[in-house]
């Protein structure tokens, strides 16, 4: 095996420990480093192995001459600015329709009585989506991006804004169900149900004298309280037509107070399909069901 030559340095540490009678162990160890390390060098200088045939890509060449600028200062950007956050798909969420919103906001807007009823999707829905904990705060930010995009004169609308709301609308639109047309029967009655908390009523209406049965029950046994009897028959006295219908009604569930409401809203209904034209004078009572 040949003479490994050592660094002029490492020589001279050597003889100087020699010379003062230090430890020779220690420098054993240190000299076997470092001829380690000369021998690896020398072995990779006079190796003739193709050694970039393995590697996957070629050396970037970190000329400045060549891109005009130093190149070393760069750093990799992610993709989306929300790369970084805990939440990053509600975050790339927000940001989309932000800037949807800013590219858009000065097209020609309805007011919002005019506006399509649209529902949106649910937190929980939202959540299951992007699977992320999402809280009701941030989700409200959406929302009323979303409700401001809906605004947008529908002649007008662009596709990119048509295909952001459908994104976010419900599978089914509750806004759009229409209720069924309720009619007088052979007999001259009318139905209409009521619900409150967890009250319900079922309201039959027929012209008659004024005669009120809740259960089998007149008005004064089945509400004690004058302030329930007066909810029950609400329709009736706000519209003057108290000795016009007779009322027969089933109700359950709840206290009085819960069963005189249901059947204040349950009574208002089957008196519209007597009188339509009166709907208008129900809203405009102070406790209308349909305010």
């Amino acid at each position: 095996m040949g003479a490994i030559l050592l660094p002029a340095g490492l020589q001279a540490s050597i003889s100087a420990a020699f010379r003062q009678g230090r430890a020779v162990s220690s420098l054993r160890i240190y000299a076997s480093r470092a001829s380690n390390t000369c021998a690896h060098r020398s072995s990779r200088a006079l190796s003739t192995s193709p050694r970039n045939t393995a590697i996957a890509a070629p050396e970037i060449n970190f000329n400045e001459a060549q891109y005009g600028f130093n190149p070393r200062g760069l750093r990799i950007v992610p993709e989306s600015p929300s790369y970084f956050t805990t939440k990053p798909e509600f975050t790339d969420d927000l940001l989309a329709l932000q800037d949807l919103l800013r590219r858009n906001e000065i097209l020609p807007t309805v007011p919002a009585a005019h506006a399509p009823r649209v529902a949106w999707k649910t937190m929980s829905q939202y959540r299951l989506g992007v699977a992320e904990p999402v809280k009701a705060s941030r989700y409200s930010k959406i929302v009323r991006i979303l409700q401001r995009l809906n605004l947008i004169h529908q002649s007008v609308m662009p596709d990119e804004v048509k295909d952001a709301l459908d994104r976010y609308k419900r599978d089914m639109n509750p806004f759009e169900n229409v209720a069924r047309p309720q009619t007088i029967d052979q007999y001259g009655r009318s139905v209409g149900a009521g619900r409150r908390k967890s009250s319900t009523a079922r309201v039959w209406l027929v012209e008659g004298e004024g005669e009120v049965l809740i259960n089998g029950k007149t008005l004064m046994n089945a509400f004690p309280r004058i302030h329930d009897r007066e909810s029950a028959i609400w329709a009736l006295k706000t519209t003057q037509r108290i000795d016009k219908y007779n009322v027969w009604a089933l109700v359950k569930g709840g206290g009085t107070t819960g069963q005189a409401e249901a059947l204040t809203l349950g009574l208002a209904k089957a008196l519209i399909v007597h009188e339509p034209l009166l709907k208008p004078a129900l809203r405009r009572g102070e406790f209308s069901p349909f305010v």
